[in-house]
C-alpha cells in the first residue's frame, strides 16, 4: 500500500474534489494555467483570521496582475463561512470575493495541516502552486500569529521571475542589502560555464563577487 505523505516541494498537488463558497471544485484541475495559493486559517469568526482575509482581499488585485487565485480553507461548514463573510463585509466594509473550502479534515489531513502540539485546528499553512499544479512554496505559521501577505506576494512574484530569467533572486528581493534588486545567475556547472562566466564579466555583461556569485542589475 502507497504511504500518504503531505505534498513537497516539487510535488503535484493532490487531486481532490473540495466543497467551497463558490460550489464544488476539483483541485488542481481548477486552476490549470494560473497560479494559485491556498490558505488555511484556524477558524472562522476568530481575530487574527478576520485581519488576513481583509488582507488578502485588499491585495487581491495585486494577485489578479500575477495570475494568481486565492483559495480558503479552514475546517468550518459552508454556512459559516458564508455568514463570516456577511459579517465582514457589514462590519468592515470589505466583501470576500475568493472561495473558501469547507473541509471535514480530509484537505487538512492529505495537506499536513493539523499539528498535534498545536491543537485540533488547522495551522496557518501557504501552499503557492504553478500553472501545471505543482507545488513551488510551502509556509506556516502558528494559530497566534498572523500572516504577511506582502511577503506572499513577494515571494509569488520572486518565482514567477525566477522561472521566466532563469535567475535565482537574493534574500529580500527586491530590496536586498548587497545587490538591491539584481538577480543572481546560477552558478556555472562546467569548466566551460566557469571561463564564459569570466569572460561576460571582463566585458562588463555582468557583475561578480567571483565566478560562482555573479548577478545582473534590473
Amino acid at each position: 500500500m502507497e504511504e500518504k505523505r503531505m505534498p513537497l516541494l516539487g510535488d503535484a498537488f493532490p487531486q481532490m474534489t473540495v466543497q467551497t463558497t463558490h460550489g464544488r471544485l476539483n483541485l488542481p484541475d481548477h486552476y490549470h494555467g494560473k497560479w494559485w495559493v491556498l490558505f488555511s486559517h484556524p477558524a472562522d469568526f476568530t481575530p487574527v483570521c478576520t485581519t488576513e482575509f481583509i488582507a488578502f482581499q485588499k491585495r487581491k488585485d495585486e494577485f489578479d496582475k500575477l495570475n494568481t487565485e486565492l483559495i480558503g480553507l479552514s475546517m468550518d461548514q459552508v454556512f459559516s463561512h458564508l455568514k463570516w463573510e456577511e459579517w465582514i463585509k457589514e462590519k468592515t466594509g470589505v466583501e470576500i470575493t475568493f472561495p473558501i473550502i469547507a473541509d471535514t479534515g480530509a484537505v487538512a489531513e492529505a495537506l499536513g495541516l493539523i499539528h498535534p502540539g498545536k491543537g485540533t485546528n488547522t495551522v496557518r499553512a501557504v501552499f503557492i502552486m504553478d500553472p501545471e499544479g505543482k507545488v513551488r512554496l510551502i509556509l506556516y505559521y502558528p494559530q497566534e500569529i498572523g500572516r504577511n501577505i506582502d511577503e506572499i506576494l513577494r515571494a509569488l512574484k520572486a518565482l514567477q521571475t525566477s522561472d521566466a530569467e532563469n535567475v535565482a533572486l537574493p534574500a529580500g528581493w527586491p530590496e536586498n542589502e548587497l545587490i538591491r534588486d539584481a538577480k543572481i545567475i546560477p552558478p556555472p556547472t562546467s569548466v566551460k560555464e566557469k571561463q564564459e562566466r569570466l569572460e561576460k564579466k571582463e566585458k562588463g555583461e555582468i557583475d561578480c563577487y567571483d565566478w560562482w556569485f555573479c548577478y545582473r542589475k534590473a
